[in-house]
């Protein structure tokens, strides 16, 4: 297996590095989140692009603390740090997820904010987080982007073992892309999706959430659904705003919501 991803991983710098100088790919079989030890590099002041994958992470981190399951030949686990000074950084996480779902597959939609869906199941997730350093140019910050994607569909009971309520994820049973992709191999998803994930985030620094506002309306597994909002709140789901804030009409009128402040689920 570790052969496969680094002859995959190898493919992917041969077509980055012409346009992206400098930028390094590598491969650990086992390491506790690719997130966090690029965040370390990043905060001791290596600031130089690269993609680190991983057969196996021993501490996975998701969005607002909850953990992340990977299996070695199962999954898909990265993180691509990239230094970037966009003029908003509204939306990344959204354009990061409209880039993965394009590259996967037609079936592949987005819940709001950083989950990737496969007939109406979590396929994967996307954890985005910056850090600074005194000599990163002005504006610039590293962007450290941690991919999780399913290959193979994983066992619910492992699945919910990992965060508190495991009735929300019986009722929503993980999907893999193996489902509708029969065969594929973590290594054959990276070289899938990096490439185009590198192109996406660099116009996304240029351009911002505003080149992505479309492609994730025809993406959005929310739009038009009954929504309940972590604080109890419930509305029907509006798609995004300019800066990639969830729209929800509830009975007090419409609500814009930010990923930082709140959890969203379908009723």
């Amino acid at each position: 297996m570790a052969d496969s991803l680094i002859r995959h991983a190898e493919a992917v710098w041969q077509a980055v590095e012409p346009t992206l100088h400098g930028f390094t790919v590598e491969v650990l079989p086992t390491i506790d989140s690719t997130n966090s030890e690029l965040m370390r590099r990043a905060r001791s002041g290596l600031m130089e692009p690269v993609l680190l994958a991983a057969e196996d992470q021993t501490a996975g981190r998701g969005r607002l603390g909850k953990g992340w399951h990977s299996k070695p030949g199962q999954s898909l686990t990265f993180s691509l740090a990239l230094p970037l000074a966009p003029a908003n950084w509204s939306g990344l996480s959204l354009a990061v997820g409209v880039s993965l779902a394009h590259s996967l597959h037609p079936d592949v939609r987005l819940k709001w904010p950083n989950d990737l869906w496969l007939h109406q199941r979590k396929l994967g997730g996307i954890l985005v987080e910056t850090a600074g350093h005194g000599e990163v140019g002005q504006g610039q910050r590293m962007v450290v982007i941690g991919v999780g994607i399913n290959v193979a569909r994983p066992e619910a009971s492992v699945v919910g073992a990992l965060v508190p309520d495991g009735a929300a994820v019986t009722a929503m049973a993980p999907a893999g892309l193996s489902e509708v992709l029969v065969g594929i191999t973590p290594g054959e998803v990276l070289e899938r999706v990096a490439p185009a994930l590198v192109r996406d985030v660099q116009a996304f620094a240029s351009q911002g959430f505003a080149a992505f506002v479309q492609r994730f309306g025809q993406l959005d597994a929310l739009q038009g659904e009954a929504v309940q909002l972590s604080d109890g709140t419930r509305g029907t789901a509006c798609g995004v705003n300019s800066d990639g804030a969830l729209q929800v009409l509830t009975e007090r009128g419409m609500q814009t919501v930010s990923s930082a402040e709140v959890s969203v689920r379908p009723c």
